[in-house]
């Protein structure tokens, strides 16, 4: 029997000794690199856009940029979007095609900050709403925590596809 590590491909951009924000979602731990956080920001209604994506619950102007807020709950079809006092928007960054994008996630709370050390990420196992999404799971202690690839999550084909 072959090692799964061996069969799925590990997102090769994370390099060791990386860090990562976690988040919960869901009661799930989740993490993206923290080289893609501009900001933490307490939750806020944004103005919502007509027609869009139902996981896109509107935008905000983040010092006079326009900056699309996503309900990562939602999204990922995991639990009812309820609006907590721990509630707090992510606004990641992400470069596709020489052009930077920030956009907003809505998640459940922020955790910490983990740093990957000397263990190795391990693939996905398994198809979900996530899975497109995960660039690997790292052991934190008694949990799993999810590494998100920010660029895929903020890649604007996939979400006009999604909607």
């Amino acid at each position: 029997m072959s090692d799964v590590s061996e069969q799925l491909p590990v997102d090769s951009e994370i390099s060791e000794n990386a860090d990562f924000l976690s988040f919960c979602l869901a009661g799930e731990l989740y993490g993206v690199d923290i080289r893609d956080v501009e900001e933490i920001r307490v939750w806020e209604r944004p103005t919502p856009i007509p027609r869009s994506p139902m996981f896109i619950k509107g935008v905000i102007n983040l010092r006079g940029m326009i900056v699309p807020i996503m309900d990562l709950r939602l999204r990922f079809r995991v639990g009812e979007a309820d609006y907590l006092p721990t509630t707090v928007v992510l606004i990641l960054r992400s470069v596709a095609d020489d052009e930077e994008r920030l956009i907003g996630i809505v998640v459940d709370a922020v955790a910490d900050v983990i740093s990957q050390g000397e263990q190795t990420l391990t693939p996905a196992i398994g198809e979900s709403t996530v899975t497109p999404f995960v660039t690997g799971l790292l052991n934190v202690g008694e949990q799993v925590l999810t590494l998100l690839n920010t660029e895929e999550l903020l890649n604007i084909d996939t979400i006009l596809s999604e909607g």
